[in-house]
């Protein structure tokens, strides 16, 4: 989870890094879903992968990387899903 520590004018004007990077890191298979929280405080990513793999691959976000955002990962075990997301799971 993602938490903006900056004015949103920061926020904006990174917007475009932010988003070259999630898009490599879906090319990459890294990233189920993303999105914005709401109320726009910052934002969510789904990741595959161990935490400290995370952790690190968060740490290359140029939100994070300029000091704007702060990360929280947290694992979790899902044991049940969507008919349509059921190959996350295997």
């Amino acid at each position: 989870m993602l938490t903006y520590c900056a004015p949103i004018e920061r926020i904006d004007a990174l917007m475009p890094a932010h988003g070259a990077w999630l898009r490599q890191l879906f090319a990459e298979d890294l990233i189920v879903v993303c999105g914005r929280r709401e109320p726009r405080t910052g934002g969510i990513i789904v990741c595959r992968g161990r935490k400290a793999d995370v952790e690190a691959l968060a740490a290359t976000d140029p939100f994070v990387a300029e000091g704007v955002a702060t990360i929280e990962v947290s694992e979790f075990a899902a044991s049940m899903a969507h008919p349509a997301l059921a190959d996350l799971l295997a």
